[in-house]
């Protein structure tokens, strides 16, 4: 088995804005407190970074200058796949160049590719860089779910390190581990992140981790040890908290929750909006009891 590439949390950061622009200070400032939970790799412009609202000029702004801050202390994963392959090779590349560390690539949405369409885009990504990849299933947001079948065969490609599973279904989990060797699962769903790495998943790219990393590291790393009664405490204290995160689309309860943690990364772009009032209030209260 080859070695993981990260194990425990990576968290999938929030983009921060200001008058409508990227706010680079602030980002620097959401690196500085991931670094200090001891958070190890970070995906920059994945869902919660809200990447199909940035210009390709931003993301790679984004990733040179989160690489450049981090430097050798963290992983930097690039958020580079959309629905077009040839858009998807071209920046994955680009950000390449500026330096990343790894690339977190979506399945192809709303064109709802078959099988083979889903080999050949991953193929030709993989064979437009040279650093690892990580093939990210999502079916709610891309209407597609990719089979176990596919994984198999992506499973070889040497550069192809593993997938981020956020389909919901734990059983899922269970057969990519079964089936796909020297192919890392990773979870995409905080209220998995206990019962997939029990079943041999390495660790979560989470949302959860952006608002209490050092809980969110301890929990994953526990299931890691096998500590399985630390995990599972952790798991259901913060239960109530991962819920008021997808009250309403991701990122949208998470932005607002950075605020009251002390970081105001500013309003989510169109057309995402603004947490309602009423779950802003269930959010405060959750986040100050």
């Amino acid at each position: 088995m080859h070695k993981p590439l990260f194990t425990g949390a990576c968290t999938a950061l929030v983009t921060p804005f200001l008058d409508g622009k990227v706010n680079y200070p602030m980002m620097e400032q959401l690196l500085r407190r991931q670094l200090d939970a001891g958070i190890q790799s970070v995906v920059i412009c994945g869902t919660t970074g809200e990447a199909p609202t940035l210009t390709d000029e931003e993301k790679l702004e984004l990733f040179q200058r989160a690489k450049s801050y981090v430097g050798k202390d963290c992983l930097i994963i690039a958020g580079t796949g959309c629905n077009c392959t040839s858009h998807t090779a071209q920046l994955s590349l680009a950000a390449e160049q500026v330096g990343v560390d790894a690339l977190l690539i979506v399945s192809p949405y709303y064109n709802k590719a078959t099988p083979e369409g889903l080999m050949a885009h991953y193929l030709t990504v993989a064979h437009s860089v040279s650093i690892p990849i990580i093939a990210y299933n999502v079916p709610g947001r891309t209407g597609l779910d990719m089979p176990v079948s596919v994984c198999q065969r992506l499973a070889p490609i040497p550069n192809i390190a593993g997938i981020k599973e956020a389909s919901n279904d734990v059983s899922k989990v269970t057969k990519l581990c079964r089936e796909c060797k020297d192919f890392t699962v990773w979870t995409g769903n905080d209220e998995l992140i206990v019962p997939a790495i029990s079943l041999g998943a390495k660790g979560v790219i989470s949302v959860l981790s952006n608002v209490v990393p050092v809980r969110t590291q301890a929990m994953a790393k526990a299931a890691l040890a096998g500590d399985l009664d630390t995990a599972a405490a952790l798991q259901q204290e913060l239960q109530p908290l991962i819920e008021l995160l997808f009250c309403e689309p991701n990122p949208i309860p998470v932005k607002a929750a950075m605020r009251y943690v002390g970081y105001d990364c500013g309003s989510p772009r169109l057309p995402l909006t603004e947490l309602s009032k009423e779950n802003k209030e269930r959010l405060k209260a959750a986040l100050n009891g």
